[in-house]
């Protein structure tokens, strides 16, 4: 039996969200204390939402409230970490229309923030959007997730303390096959050596390890030609030098063969003894059971963009 993933927001989080677009949780009327008119949320069009559903006004630990800026057309939100570690948290909140449908989506990344501590950010009109005749759109969250500070994946930056980076990259799906590459870069002062498979464990939305899947050598179980069957050899990466492993599986769903296998989180230690780092891969392993990986490879293409928390590529506040 699989353990799947669950769709509550992680446990170390508490978001509150507040705006115009929003009906205040018991102040059906308004908000009395900003002066902004509230309209009721719509419910969903049916349309799909991303993977981790969370859609709502008051759902899985998060709460809509209505709290409008200056002039009405700003959102405004916070984030609570309740858990006993650091961590670094993506918001993708929807932006949507009268009749449910999802128009767009903004993520939005608040970095390092300790436990007890509440961070407060706001959703401009510009991050949001044009809407119509110029009316504050209706938001909803859409999905939560949420690194430990000291295991951030990162592409650029100061380098971390390991000597290297570790990132996944947006990946690639076509027919329910899905192939994701991540890299390393040796952004420290020696050689870094590697020599095999990086370690991986899977784990689902609250942080907690995803058992019964099978985590095969190489992608050849699952699909050719994806790149991840070369055999293991022993690399040393001089400063500056980069490799790639590659993630394989399928989301295939069985009809009698359990529950899906959604894994939102892989943590990987690039070699025995490395800091571990936590990557947002968002696995929906279907009812396979079944993830590939490949040996580390050199990586001879061109360095990725300067961007600090590369994946998945939050708008920035």
């Amino acid at each position: 039996m699989y353990r799947a993933a669950s769709l509550v927001l992680p446990f170390a989080a508490v978001l509150l969200l507040g705006g115009c677009g929003v009906e205040k949780a018991g102040a059906p009327g308004g908000n009395s204390a900003s002066g902004c008119p509230s309209r009721t949320a719509p419910a969903p069009s049916g349309l799909p939402y991303p993977t981790g559903d969370a859609s709502g006004t008051e759902q899985d630990g998060v709460r809509i409230i209505g709290v409008g800026g200056a002039s009405c057309d700003e959102v405004r939100w916070e984030v609570t970490n309740t858990g006993s570690r650091t961590f670094t948290y993506t918001i993708t909140f929807g932006i949507v229309s009268d009749s449910g449908a999802v128009l767009k989506s903004v993520e939005q990344t608040v970095p390092s923030v300790e436990p007890g501590r509440t961070v407060r950010r706001t959703l401009t009109p510009p991050a949001m959007g044009a809407y119509g005749d110029g009316s504050v759109p209706f938001v909803r969250i859409l999905k939560v997730r949420s690194v430990p500070a000291d295991e951030t994946p990162s592409a650029a930056g100061p380098c971390p303390e390991s000597g290297v980076r570790m990132y996944a990259d947006q990946g690639d799906a076509a027919m329910g096959l899905r192939v994701v590459g991540i890299h390393l870069e040796n952004c420290g002062t020696g050689t870094y050596r590697l020599n095999g498979r990086p370690r991986l464990q899977l784990l689902d939305g609250g942080h907690e390890p995803v058992e019964g899947v099978r985590v095969l050598q190489g992608g050849s179980g699952i699909a050719s030609g994806t790149g991840a069957d070369a055999p293991p050899r022993p690399l040393a990466l001089r400063p500056g030098e980069r490799a790639r492993t590659t993630l394989v599986w399928r989301n295939t769903v069985e009809l009698g063969a359990g529950d899906p296998v959604n894994a939102p989180y892989v943590r990987i230690w690039a070699r025995p003894g490395a800091a571990p780092v936590t990557v947002v891969t968002e696995l929906d392993l279907g009812t396979t059971g079944k993830l590939g990986v490949g040996a580390w490879q050199k990586d001879e293409q061109e360095a990725p963009p300067s961007d600090p928390y590369p994946y998945p590529h939050p708008t920035r506040t």
